[in-house]
């Protein structure tokens, strides 16, 4: 079984049409599932719906206890990409190394259609999920990410590989 957990961020964000703001109301995962025909076992629990620049170090605990409490040995979580990397961090500080990890997100809603990139990244966090070694990662873009070697770029909006110098 993969465990699936939802956090808000941009992935689960909603359209008001008259203030022209974005907000919560129920996460899209189940019906992303069944649109993508998925066959997997899957059990989702929503822990929290916050965009990611709200979340707190008491959220994070949360995800920690929630992740270390999971009979699942491999698990999504759905998570705002501005804080992505420091949640990212605090799991691999919790010591949950007998756990696969993967968070991932969204630049632009589910509920904008086809121009959000929320459905092609969780099928990729799907497919990562199951096949890399244990550990935390971020999987965006259709690449995936140690959790220790990754950047968001702020001026393309895209995750980068941290290069390390040698020598």
């Amino acid at each position: 079984m993969i465990q699936i957990f939802i956090t808000g961020g941009t992935f689960d964000k909603e359209y008001n049409l008259i203030t022209g703001e974005l907000f919560f109301k129920d996460t899209h995962l189940p019906q992303m599932l069944d649109r993508g025909r998925c066959t997997l076992d899957v059990d989702i629990k929503t822990l929290m719906m916050v965009d990611s620049l709200e979340m707190t170090e008491e959220d994070r605990e949360i995800i920690i206890h929630n992740c270390r409490k999971s009979p699942a040995n491999e698990i999504i979580i759905t998570h705002g990409t501005d804080r992505m990397v420091q949640t990212a961090k605090a799991l691999a500080e919790a010591d949950l190394s007998q756990k696969t990890i993967v968070l991932t997100g969204a630049m632009i809603p589910y509920a904008f259609g086809n121009s959000s990139d929320g459905f092609f990244n969780l099928g990729s966090a799907l497919a990562f999920v199951q096949s890399l070694e244990k550990g935390v990662y971020i999987v965006m873009n259709g690449r995936y990410f140690r959790w220790d070697q990754v950047v968001k770029n702020l001026k393309t909006g895209n995750f980068e590989e941290i290069r390390q110098e040698i020598g």
